[in-house]
């Protein structure tokens, strides 16, 4: 064999084996993108490690609209709550981070609000639903009897013009969750329409994408009563 072509056999050996592939369950390009999300965990994990876990609770993740809802605690008293959503995530967020902010506490029922940033960065309803497929089978793979709920995305006039996407996904998670044992689809999206069927403006903060505590007042209502039944 020619010096220069086992010359170049050996570059690329070692090339091979100073990258390995990534892990199959965590697609690298994903990984790269969710990891801008790391200083919001590790303030997490700083929090749990003052704060003692509390096994059996309710664990709220997901994007801004679960971390803005700051009166979890007072909305439901008996649930022991844990806010862990972080402003900005999409679902495939939620997935990559599970382990490290839903897993560890062990909870009886896992809330999940997201889909609408994903929708605002171009993904289509069938990836929304897909995603929350991903992350159910993540979550049942370490709590098998850990009952989960999808919040509809809610109607925002910041994205009105996403609507019928919204609807869409909506739609294609309410029929996934209706096949899935322990899975439920709690629809927040229809109280949030006025009878023209539009976004109701006096449920949002002036940016008009999250929402007042009217907006919240319906979220505890739909979400209270999903609770009672478990």
């Amino acid at each position: 064999m020619p010096k220069f072509v086992l010359l170049l056999c050996l570059v690329l050996l070692t090339a091979c084996a100073s990258n390995p592939t990534p892990p199959a369950a965590v697609p690298a390009a994903q990984s790269q993108d969710s990891t801008r999300f790391e200083p919001d965990i590790v303030a997490f994990e700083q929090a749990d490690s003052v704060v003692r876990r509390r096994p059996g609770g309710v664990v709220f993740v997901g994007s801004s609209s679960i971390r803005l809802w700051s009166s979890l605690g007072d909305d439901f008293p008996g649930a022991a709550p844990i806010n862990r959503g972080f402003g900005g995530s999409r679902l495939r967020d939620t997935t990559f981070y599970a382990q490290r902010i839903v897993i560890p506490y062990q909870p009886r029922a896992v809330v999940v609000y997201a889909g609408d940033n994903d929708l605002a960065e171009g993904r289509t309803p069938q990836q929304v639903r897909d995603d929350f497929a991903a992350l159910v089978s993540n979550l049942r793979a370490q709590l098998p009897q850990a009952r989960i709920a999808f919040i509809s995305i809610k109607p925002s006039p910041a994205r009105e013009a996403l609507m019928g996407r919204m609807r869409e996904a909506n739609a294609l998670v309410r029929d996934y969750a209706r096949g899935q044992q322990g899975v439920d689809f709690l629809d927040v999206a229809t109280p949030m329409l006025d009878a023209d069927g539009q976004p109701r403006s006096e449920l949002f903060l002036d940016d008009h994408l999250h929402m007042n505590q009217n907006g919240y007042a319906i979220w505890t209502d739909v979400v209270g009563k999903w609770l009672d039944r478990l």
